[in-house]
């Protein structure tokens, strides 16, 4: 959506200036629309309610003044949480050795839809456990990827381990 890569130009240079990175933009909903914001720490730290808080302030300003969306709309800026969407290469290899779920725009293996172990990325493309080998999947056909709630990935939190 045109809007949504709008808003992670706009934003993007200020959340990195407060030490944050954008996970995900996300636009939409029945009534009044929420643009929703999910954002963590460069350095993998947990997020406070105060950094949230700040970076709603800063991102608030950018829209008022730019006005990217038009109309009313709830925003919300928030952490990606536990089982936190995939959305760029790098968090493939990051969260290695996790489960997710993937979704794609193109069969692999004459499937859409993936569950395994990330096994990271081999040429640019996500490879993921799957029976006996792994699939292969290019980056480029991944429509939506997250991490499945796991006991493993409930304690590598607890312990701040590669999140």
């Amino acid at each position: 959506m045109e809007q949504t890569h709008r808003v992670e130009e706009l934003i993007t240079p200020s959340l990195e200036a407060l030490g944050l990175e954008l996970v995900r933009v996300s636009y939409g909903a029945a009534g009044r629309p929420t643009l929703q914001i999910m954002i963590e720490r460069s350095d993998r730290a947990a997020l406070t309610v105060d950094q949230c808080a700040l970076a709603s302030k800063t991102v608030s300003a950018l829209l008022d003044v730019e006005d990217p969306i038009g109309g009313k709309y709830n925003l919300e800026v928030s952490s990606p949480g536990l089982d936190r969407p995939l959305t760029r290469i790098g968090d493939f290899e990051r969260l290695a050795g996790f489960e997710a779920k993937i979704e794609m725009t193109e069969a692999v293996d004459g499937r859409k839809r993936l569950r395994g172990q990330v096994l990271g990325i081999e040429n640019g493309n996500v490879r993921i456990s799957q029976g006996d080998g792994a699939a292969v999947v290019p980056f480029s056909i991944i429509k939506k990827a997250k991490l499945v709630l796991t006991d493993e990935l409930i304690a590598a939190a607890q312990t701040q381990k590669r999140m």
